[in-house]
């Protein structure tokens, strides 16, 4: 097979730690009709990667490329593709969980998983919010209908979600209190956070109440404790999927809503979020860029916990 008609990517054969990743040589996919063949410019690193890497999550037992994250030049258009036409530069989120492969040369996916790339980002930027700003977009506009003046709790809000979250939020006109620890506070306010909390030093259940709107990035007893804070008739939505039937029942007994959820490629919502873009609402935070080699390196940072805003792999 000549390297003309392959591409290198990550891949792994093996559950585990960041070491288990690898640069392969494996051949480059043909666009299906209706998907297009993108060359991919740079692509994020988000927490269901180095779980999925970990433990197989969704996807089960590797080999597999992992990465939901595009930002690229389209290549190759397959038949009754009327969206783009090959030199387009575009963005989005592969159909999650199951159109994962972006952490490579190139990748192949629905037209409408992608829209046109704002002029206003460069690739790093456009490849860091795809998975974040959806998971936002859906939580915070389908499940939650945040409206001009509710108060909007955003559990680690210089995260990945969460700082996309703030700005999304924000540009919907509410009022937003925001977790992180106190060196971080700084940050928060730069993106419109209202209200810094630090968890490490006040329970966010014991200093805020009458929020209209959790949005859960954490899970765990965060999830179940986020219900004491809300107003009558508020809601939390977890991006965390699965955890104790306890969430629905005591959500019932308070009169309040519990909502989980998983991300899904939506071409409507990725054309809000280009909107806000370029209306200058919304810039993700890059905290890191890494080669496309150094994969493993990327996984190992994000694992630590520690990152503000996004990592993204670079292909050039």
């Amino acid at each position: 097979m000549s390297t003309r008609h392959t591409m290198r990517a990550i891949s792994q054969d093996v559950l585990g730690g960041p070491e288990v990743l690898k640069v392969v040589r494996v051949a480059r996919p043909a666009p299906r009709p209706n998907e297009v063949l993108v060359r991919v410019r740079a692509a994020g690193v988000n927490p269901t990667d180095w779980k999925h890497r970990a433990t197989g999550g969704f996807l089960g037992t590797p080999p597999f490329v992992l990465g939901w994250d595009v930002s690229g030049v389209v290549e190759e258009v397959g038949v009754g593709v009327a969206l783009f036409r090959p030199g387009d530069e575009v963005f989005g989120m592969l159909p999650y969980p199951f159109g994962h492969g972006s952490h490579a040369e190139y990748v192949t996916g629905p037209a409408r998983a992608f829209v046109r790339k704002p002029s206003a980002i460069d690739h790093p930027q456009a490849g860091a919010l795809p998975l974040v700003s959806l998971t936002a977009w859906q939580a915070l506009t389908e499940r939650a209908d945040v409206r001009p003046g509710q108060r909007v709790l955003i559990h680690a809000a210089a995260g990945g979600v969460g700082h996309v979250a703030v700005q999304i939020a924000k540009a919907r006109g509410a009022y937003v209190i925001g977790t992180a620890s106190a060196g971080k506070h700084g940050f928060l306010r730069g993106i419109g956070v209202d209200e810094p909390l630090d968890y490490r030093e006040r329970d966010f259940a014991e200093a805020v109440q009458d929020v209209d709107v959790v949005l859960d990035t954490i899970g765990g007893d965060h999830t179940l404790r986020s219900l004491r804070v809300l107003r009558p008739g508020g809601v939390v939505v977890s991006i965390l999927p699965t955890g104790p039937d306890d969430f629905y029942i005591q959500a019932e007994r308070l009169g309040v809503r519990a909502v989980r959820m998983l991300v899904d490629a939506d071409h409507t919502g990725m054309q809000a979020v280009a909107r806000l873009v370029e209306e200058g609402s919304l810039r993700p935070e890059i905290a890191r860029t890494f080669p496309l080699t150094a994969a493993a390196e990327a996984h190992a940072q994000g694992e630590t916990g520690r990152t503000t805003g996004k990592l993204v792999l670079i292909t050039d």
